[in-house]
């Protein structure tokens, strides 16, 4: 994708998202705020309008990263490859993550960034993220702005997280090295392998009839919670889907089918 302006490794594989922006000038704007921090990697979801003029005029220099910049049409196509993925919204959302002030994210992304792809997603101007797109993401980042008026521009957010992504890239020492807990050979599984995952899970617990009935969307919000907490590698994906493998096999010997 795009060639990275910050020489350290873990800034190649931090990327911001944009989902749905509406005006294609605060595309441009946020071009512009993510090249004065050194950063480089755009990815646009679903833009009302790109390319454009406006958003061109806006970047003010930083037309090489608009012109650079991937074009998908949903966010999981965006992070399909991400290790870990961070949504930038406001509070108050039926969605419970893990949620993280600016800082904080922008060291645990670089930190993540270590093992793996990393996207920092931003929603649309006037409704921010949709409950679904939130569910695709690790943890949520709230930008505390004061209370009264707290309306915050598109680029001017992206701005802030970008700020803090050059201070955490700068700290002393470097990115934080992958979880104790992991072997150095496990690479974290992708989002693309955990939505594989999620909807096996989702198949299976309807095949051993576990929601008996009740509406199965409360039980799967709380294990993709669970599941995306543990940040399991891709061996431990492998070992959950033949789990389940197993246990969609048993359920369908046990009516009959085969």
């Amino acid at each position: 994708m795009n060639t990275p302006a910050f020489p350290l490794p873990a800034a190649a594989r931090l990327r911001i998202v944009l989902v749905g922006t509406q005006h294609p000038g605060n595309i441009g704007a946020a071009a512009r705020a993510l090249k004065t921090m050194g950063l480089a990697r755009l990815v646009l979801v679903a833009p009302e309008q790109f390319p454009a003029d406006e958003a061109f005029r806006r970047a003010a220099g930083a037309d090489d990263l608009l012109a650079a910049a991937g074009v998908v049409a949903t966010l999981a196509e965006a992070v399909a490859d991400c290790r870990y993925v961070l949504g930038c919204t406001a509070r108050s959302r039926r969605v419970q993550l893990e949620e993280f002030e600016p800082r904080q994210a922008a060291a645990q992304a670089v930190a993540m960034a270590a093992e793996g792809e990393v996207a920092l997603v931003f929603g649309r101007e006037r409704t921010g993220l949709t409950n679904e797109e939130l569910q695709l993401c690790h943890a949520a980042v709230h930008i505390p702005a004061n209370p009264e008026y707290s309306s915050l521009n598109l680029a001017a957010a992206v701005q802030v997280l970008a700020y803090e992504l050059r201070l955490a890239l700068r700290e002393p020492g470097g990115p934080a090295a992958a979880p104790e807990n992991r072997h150095p050979d496990e690479a974290p599984a992708s989002h693309a392998q955990l939505e594989g995952f999620f909807a096996q899970l989702g198949q299976t617990l309807d095949d051993i009839d576990f929601h008996k009935g009740r509406t199965p969307d409360s039980a799967m919000r709380k294990l993709r919670r669970l599941f995306l907490r543990a940040h399991p590698s891709e061996q431990e994906v492998r070992l959950l889907r033949g789990i389940l493998a197993d246990a969609q096999r048993m359920a369908r010997l046990a009516d009959g089918r085969t």
